[in-house]
């Protein structure tokens, strides 16, 4: 392996122990209607086999299912899929689950008439790999879905912040790039077509305060942040982070009201 390309494997068993720690669900849930307003702007037909790529706890899964397709839910954290088990039983629909890498999509070539994934697959660290798995398995005239969020956007800022505090991994694109549009044209250059939309998803808590204990609780990436650092890093971050929510919160009665920018893509292939 040449001395600049990343050691993919290694950095992904630590974002697999990442992204198993806490419980996203607890997160996920709050941003369910980001998938529903992709599965619209699909204009996805019941019927349709769907795969949802790194889908965490279902909600693309559900969302998909919600519109009677036949629906595979894929993840590389087993914790997380059987969290989207659970939540599928209790509405009564059925969807298959497998363990998978989005990196190596276990399925043949065009098997699917739309792929999805909602802040799932940017974070996997080989864009390029892993965006051609995607185009792959799906049928020629299908869909690719997808939701990112921006560099701008409060959640790409958090992790500006977190690479701060804790460099990250050497010679990786930042997530964020997925919600740019130059870099999807770079990661899908056979797309037929590419709409795109920059749409907000909001955050809403009790108070800033909330927010961070929710997620330094339950959001992976923020509770191995905060445990690898000693007490004045933790400090120095919260303060970060307070700075940043003290910008972009609208509310005005102690309440947490933030906008997070996210690009919502469709893919033809």
């Amino acid at each position: 392996m040449p001395a600049n390309t990343p050691d993919y494997a290694a950095i992904k068993v630590k974002q697999q122990a990442t992204w198993a720690t806490g419980n996203y669900a607890v997160i996920g849930t709050s941003l369910q209607i980001v998938p529903e307003l992709l599965c619209e702007s699909m204009d996805l037909r019941s019927g349709s086999r769907v795969l949802d790529v790194a889908a965490g706890n279902g909600n693309a899964s559900l969302a998909a299912a919600r519109r009677w397709c036949e629906v595979t839910s894929t993840d590389y954290v087993p914790a997380l899929l059987e969290i989207g088990k659970e939540r599928t039983a209790a509405e009564g629909y059925t969807i298959a689950f497998e363990v998978a890498d989005a990196e190596n999509l276990p399925f043949e070539d065009a098997s699917f008439d739309a792929v999805l994934s909602t802040f799932g697959v940017m974070f996997a660290p080989n864009q390029q790999r892993s965006a051609a798995e995607m185009f792959r398995v799906l049928k020629p005239g299908g869909k690719i879905g997808l939701s990112n969020w921006t560099p701008e956007s409060f959640v790409g800022q958090i992790f500006t912040l977190i690479g701060k505090h804790i460099a990250p991994p050497a010679g990786l694109n930042p997530p964020s790039l997925w919600g740019t549009e130059a870099r999807l044209r770079e990661l899908f250059p056979e797309a037929a077509n590419m709409q795109t939309a920059k749409l907000d998803a909001n955050f809403r808590y009790l108070s800033p305060q909330h927010w961070l204990d929710i997620f330094k609780t339950f959001y992976g990436p923020m509770n191995r942040t905060f445990a690898a650092l000693d007490e004045a890093g933790q400090s120095a971050l919260t303060a970060d982070l307070f700075a940043l929510i003290a910008m972009l919160n609208r509310a005005t009665d102690g309440t947490m009201v933030l906008s997070s920018e996210y690009l919502e893509v469709v893919i033809t292939k």
